[in-house]
């Protein structure tokens, strides 16, 4: 029926000793027969995979009541993604509540012959492959095979007798920070941070006392005041005089924080997700695609647009949002602006005429001369060339890094699947780790490599300020400070 799809296949069977998330036991072929069972080959880096949970989510609520199954087949690109304690926690930062099997090796990825993320499989109730399509943005499609096959398998009898039932026992840490995902520093020291999984925006004095708190913690796209604007996993902050940005990244859309009239703008974006390809135009007329970070020189907001793989701006005064560097084309491309290749930029930083960006998805570091609009790799290969190595920048790796901030001739970088806060070396050309995790796992400082405090768990950006470094301590739930006069490591109190 679906062999416009796919050929036909026998579906294989998971693996025994894999381990499963949102389900208190494995599942198996037997257990699943007589009901359609969908197939989200995922990994959590991935911004087209990010892309595709919102569709998933509506199809559950679609089919709640029907013999229907989403599984998530979490087959890791990084060697961080292949830890299922890494896994277990981006399941919680993205709300995914349909059970996830963690692909040991990517040998379900193999044995169902998969070859790109995001991938659905469809199996039918007799336990045969019926279609598989790579790509995001599918949900009618996938929606129309499962209405057919439900309708097939209820006349022919072969659909279950009674609905699916998955017991999950999970339970979801309570903190005052939920994945924090970005910070951004004012000239007078006031830390705004993206409570991400809150979905707000709070605002602390440099000895933690919160000052203000910007959303309802609901999530959604509201403007408005701040106890009632809503926002929606928001991540990168940039300050502009006394104005804050913010890219909202699930809404899509570019917000702005007025302290003067306590209120909260949306400047960009349509709260819909954009084409993959746009010229831009009227912001608000726009629709912008997962803005990661925000930047801001002059009258310019520079925008990470993770989903685009290119770098927008937002002209304040004009009120225009236009890509300016990357073709869209996913890859590590030097050159001028428009032609370079990009890959999931997630975190940008403005340092005099330069604007550095961390190029997630290659594992990079890169510059734009905002003067000659070049773009140019100052450590990192290509999509699949990473890992945790020290020396010449030539030499280097860093491992799926998220944020970076730049003083002087250093770039500090929140390597984040490293766990590790790594230093560029400007001058000298050299990488360095400044904190991170020895094979003990514990904490590894320069000249205190036994030390045994909490070591860092993902952290997704890093920000200096007065001699220090002020981390978002992602997956701890925490904002951790870093004096680099004493090599300290400290917990910044939010009071």
């Amino acid at each position: 029926m679906f062999e416009g799809f796919f050929t036909v296949t026998k579906a294989p069977e998971f693996p025994d000793g894999f381990e499963w998330i949102n389900t208190d036991e494995p599942l198996s072929s037997d257990r699943l027969k007589g009901n359609v069972v969908v197939l989200d080959f995922w990994t959590y880096c991935c911004i087209n995979c990010m892309h595709t949970l919102p569709t998933l989510a509506e199809l559950e609520k679609k089919y709640k009541d029907r013999q229907v199954v989403f599984i998530g087949v979490h087959s890791g690109k990084f060697f961080a993604e292949q830890d299922a304690d890494n896994v277990r926690n981006a399941v919680l930062r993205y709300n995914i509540s349909h059970p996830v099997v963690v692909d040991r090796k990517m040998q379900i990825w193999q044995s169902f012959g998969i070859n790109a993320w995001p991938t659905i499989v469809i199996i039918d109730p007799c336990g045969t492959v019926v279609y598989k399509q790579a790509g995001e943005g599918r949900k009618e499609e996938i929606s129309d095979v499962v209405d057919v096959l439900l309708e097939k398998h209820s006349r022919k009898g072969t659909l279950a007798r009674e609905l699916p039932t998955i017991h999950s026992s999970k339970k979801i840490p309570s903190a005052l920070l939920s994945f924090p995902g970005k910070l951004a520093i004012s000239d007078v020291g006031k830390i705004a941070i993206s409570d991400s999984n809150h979905n707000r925006i709070l605002i602390s004095d440099l000895s933690g006392k919160i000052e203000h708190v910007i959303g309802s913690g609901h999530e959604g796209l509201v403007d408005g005041s701040f106890d009632l604007c809503k926002f929606f996993r928001p991540q990168g902050l940039a300050w502009n005089d006394k104005i804050l940005f913010v890219a909202d990244t699930e809404n899509h859309a570019i917000r702005k924080i007025d302290f003067e009239t306590r209120t909260v703008l949306t400047v960009a974006g349509t709260g819909v997700q954009g084409p993959w390809i746009s010229p831009g135009g009227d912001g608000t007329s726009t629709a912008l695609s997962s803005p990661w970070d925000v930047a801001c020189k002059d009258d310019i907001v520079y925008v990470a647009m993770a989903g685009n793989h290119q770098i927008w701006t937002y002209d304040i005064q004009t009120k225009m949002v236009l890509p300016f560097a990357g073709t869209g084309q996913e890859n590590i491309i030097d050159g001028p602006a428009r032609d370079a290749q990009l890959a999931q930029p997630s975190g940008v930083f403005v340092h005099g005429d330069k604007l550095y960006f961390a190029d997630s998805e290659v594992s990079a570091i890169r510059q734009i001369d905002l003067c000659t609009k070049t773009v140019k790799t100052l450590v990192g290969h290509g999509l699949f060339e990473f890992g945790h190595r020290d020396g010449h920048m030539d030499d280097a790796l860093f491992q799926h890094p998220l944020g970076l901030c730049v003083f002087g001739e250093t770039i500090f970088v929140a390597d984040t699947y490293n766990s590790a806060i790594r230093t560029i070396d400007l001058k000298n050309n050299q990488v360095l780790t400044l904190v991170g995790k020895t094979e003990k796992n514990l904490l590894c400082l320069p000249d205190n490599p036994e030390c045994s405090i909490l070591p860092l768990y993902e952290p997704s950006d890093v920000k200096y300020y007065g001699d220090k470094l002020y981390i978002t301590d992602t997956n701890n739930h925490l904002i951790r400070v870093f004096d680099l006069r004493t090599n300290s490591l400290n917990i910044l109190n939010l009071k």
